[in-house]
């Protein structure tokens, strides 16, 4: 069932463990996810296996209310969630983090997360979620830049 949906990289001036600081906020995420609008709240042990974020998201006036969960919580090298925007679908999203010329290379993998995810990306979908993703590691390198100057 699962087909590589995504893969982006890139290089933060940041240590692995100053960009897990970020990614470990989960009001972060409202900023550096392209898409999402609004955290509604977190469990109060995220970003622990199991732990909860919810959000909206959304494009202009479609909106839609539903939750991230992590999958997989190795600090300060890999976070795995999966984050539902039903009825559009659920996706694992891995984040890989590791050291790199005085930096961080993080890399960004989306998968679908289930059947029906998956039988509705095709070729252009795919670009379209590479071209978000490579967006929203922007997002992230200007956050986890900004907070370790």
């Amino acid at each position: 069932m699962r087909s590589l949906v995504a893969r982006n990289s890139t290089h933060i001036a940041a240590s692995p463990e100053r960009v897990f600081e970020v990614l470990s906020d989960p009001a972060t995420y409202g900023y550096w996810v392209v898409g999402s609008k609004e955290i509604r709240g977190a469990d109060p042990d995220w970003p622990h296996r199991g732990s909860r974020f919810h959000h909206t998201v959304g494009f202009g006036p479609l909106e839609i209310k539903d939750s991230t969960a992590v999958e997989l919580y190795e600090p300060p090298r890999r976070l795995r969630l999966r984050a539902k925007a039903r009825p559009l679908g659920t996706a694992l999203v891995t984040l890989t983090l590791a050291p790199e010329d005085g930096g961080t290379r993080v890399t960004m993998v989306e998968d679908p997360a289930d059947t029906l995810t998956a039988l509705i990306f095709n070729p252009l979908t795919h670009l379209l979620v590479r071209g978000r993703n490579a967006e929203s590691l922007r997002r992230l390198k200007e956050l986890a830049e900004d907070t370790a100057a």
